[in-house]
């Protein structure tokens, strides 16, 4: 939905020159290339938001999972999920700062069936945000753990990583636009334009072939199927639909036994008589009773 090419202060690849038409979309990509990551994330989701796209979550991995940007996301009104790096970030458990690694240790084990699910705790970081960390086994450390942060307090651990899981989706993206669309490959240049007009085409490549293969695969695309269904049904009249229905019940009926066939119209009688007046007046049933 957005993206934003980041360049330090000193390395100036963002090409920003006088004479630049500050009203231009050029301008404001330069302006925004020094930002901090915390401040361009922001502005992202302000956009996304302005633009009329909502999302319970904003999941992030370790990179991005600091105090400072959570705090921008809940005041946005989303809630965030995220890994968390083990580096000199505290948590405040019982008034005492700990490290990852001593709230490893201070979380209460998790009982359960899933082996891979360690501990779970709530706690705060350091700015007093109310959060949920959950320990999970690494896959190819066994001996060792990956810790999950969620600040909605309402999910269990296997919400958490269920929702989490998500996030592979940005992973695949990045190495299908790398190693497929030649993102960084097809275009060489210095220019600022060119990077941000090149990584918008790739980008763009990845959205149509992505949504061209749900088009066909992915089995939330197979409600046309309902569609289709519906228009098919729309063609017979409901209430030539019924009264095929009780001619369908007299022939078998016809074809039983006395008694069978007695019962049947009795009970054929029975529930001609509960019908809403509305359906009774208007479909021709009079030669249903006896």
């Amino acid at each position: 939905m957005d993206f934003t090419l980041l360049s330090s202060v000193k390395s100036g690849i963002n090409g920003m020159m006088e004479g630049i038409d500050k009203r231009s979309h050029g301008y404001k990509r330069r302006q925004e290339a020094p930002c901090s990551a915390p401040q361009v994330i922001a502005a992202m989701l302000d956009r996304a938001i302005q633009a009329g796209i909502s999302a319970p979550y904003a999941l992030m991995d370790s990179w991005f999972t600091h105090a400072p940007l959570i705090g921008e996301v809940l005041r946005r009104g989303l809630h965030v999920i995220g890994m968390v790096k083990n580096d000199n970030k505290r948590y405040l458990v019982n008034g005492r700062r700990l490290s990852l690694k001593e709230l490893y240790a201070a979380a209460p084990l998790v009982e359960g069936k899933n082996r891979n699910i360690l501990r779970l705790i709530r706690t705060e970081l350091v700015p007093g945000i109310p959060v949920m960390v959950v320990f999970v086994r690494h896959r190819s450390k066994k001996n060792d753990w990956l810790a999950l942060l969620s600040t909605d307090l309402s999910l269990t651990a296997q919400d958490i990583i269920r929702i989490y899981r998500m996030r592979w989706d940005i992973e695949v993206f990045f190495k299908c636009t790398k190693s497929l669309l030649r993102l960084q490959k097809e275009f060489q240049g210095r220019s600022y334009d060119l990077l941000v007009s090149h990584t918008t085409i790739v980008f763009s490549r990845y959205i149509l072939l992505a949504w061209q293969h749900r088009q066909s695969t992915d089995a939330r695309s197979f409600g046309g199927l309902f569609y289709l269904f519906c228009d098919e049904v729309g063609e017979m009249d409901w209430a030539i639909a019924l009264q095929q229905l009780l001619d369908l019940v007299h022939e078998v009926a016809s074809k039983a036994g006395k008694k069978l066939s007695a019962l049947i119209q009795r009970q054929l009688q029975h529930w001609i008589a509960t019908l809403p007046s509305y359906i009774k007046a208007y479909l021709p049933i009079s030669s249903c009773e006896s």
